[in-house]
């Protein structure tokens, strides 16, 4: 309770009965599912606001076969064992075929194959 509420008291303490808070706190245990579905339902609704936002100001561009890229760093070193004052890219290769729209196998500019990247055995 506020101080304010000891001397004059507010509705809230006034009509406050520990049977109708009882049943209010069942009622809304029981629409606690409910309640997640809807705020995920929001959480999702936002995220495509907010990729359409940004998706709709940036231009694709369709990388082809001969293209110079960069690589991410992160990505040739899945476990951080470079350390955070590493580049956060590396490269230039060039593109040596095209496997999917954003997969593609990668050569150095001398023309010698990348090594295939997973997951080091421990």
């Amino acid at each position: 309770m506020i101080p304010v509420e000891i001397g004059v008291q507010s509705p809230r303490v006034v009509h406050f009965t520990e049977d109708n808070n009882e049943e209010g706190l069942r009622c809304l245990l029981d629409l606690v599912e409910e309640l997640r579905d809807k705020a995920a339902i929001r959480v999702v609704a936002y995220q495509q606001r907010v990729s359409h936002y940004y998706n709709k100001r940036v231009s694709p561009r369709p990388l082809r076969q001969g293209d110079l890229v960069l690589r991410n760093s992160v990505v040739a070193d899945p476990i951080g064992t470079r350390g955070k004052l590493a580049p956060a890219w590396e490269g230039p290769y060039k593109i040596k075929r095209v496997l999917r729209p954003v997969t593609f196998k990668l050569e150095t500019l001398g023309g010698r194959g990348l090594p295939k990247l997973g997951m080091p055995s421990i």
